[in-house]
């Protein structure tokens, strides 16, 4: 069976969380946490990073989320997330890379060194000009999300994708630390609900990260 190696808030190991749960595969989570990776973990991944997907009994260990993900679609025939011509294809696979560098490096992981691991590990309080520079760039990428739902069915294009499954993994971490403001980005939110009840969301909205409670309006498929 396989066990996917995570940490709560990781955008990424949900992402692949998401992956599987449309291709309902089944999984075991372990919690991991980067800053606590031991040895057996770095058996499987040296670099002491999550997610690592692992079937001890096929002997497969696999690395990345993106790379997890395209095994899964080389793989499993049901449900595929990066669909169509060579053409939608690449566009899934541009959002995909949007959401998981640009976005990330803007928004996710400040307010993840900010609001968890300074909190946890470090034992410092938040940089107020940090978060004040992600909630502004958080409203440049919520325009053009919302300008992609105005002109199109989905993100990439008039089938869901992996790149919705990219955003909203992204969004749901940045939506578990309070850190969205939606006002002016109806669009993009209307988005974010339908993504928000899909089954293979559910799981994710069950996860706590020790010592950081969500607000009230995470788990509500509503909100």
């Amino acid at each position: 069976m396989w066990h996917l190696y995570h940490f709560p808030l990781c955008p990424f190991s949900r992402k692949v969380q998401l992956s599987l749960g449309e291709k309902k595969i089944g999984y075991e989570l372990v919690t991991l946490y980067p800053w606590d990776a031991g040895d057996d973990f770095r058996r499987l991944n040296p670099a002491g990073r999550v997610p690592v997907l692992h079937d001890e009994e096929k002997r497969v260990t696999l690395i990345d989320s993106q790379a997890i993900c395209e095994y899964l679609e080389e793989t499993v025939a049901d449900r595929a997330l990066i669909i169509g011509s060579a053409r939608a294809r690449a566009e899934v696979r541009r959002l995909v890379a949007l959401y998981d560098e640009t976005f990330f490096a803007d928004i996710t992981g400040p307010l993840l060194h900010e609001k968890v691991k300074k909190r946890l590990v470090l034992r410092q309080s938040p940089d107020s000009r940090t978060l004040r520079e992600t909630t502004r760039l958080l409203h440049e990428h919520l325009d053009y999300l919302d300008w992609l739902v105005d002109n199109r069915r989905w993100l990439a294009g008039a089938q869901l994708s992996l790149a919705d499954f990219a955003a909203a993994a992204q969004l749901s971490v940045v939506d578990y630390l309070d850190g969205i403001d939606w006002t002016g980005h109806q669009s993009a939110h209307g988005w974010y609900r339908v993504i928000k009840s899909r089954p293979s969301f559910a799981p994710l909205l069950r996860q706590k990260m020790d010592g950081i409670p969500p607000p009230k309006h995470y788990s509500d498929v509503n909100a």
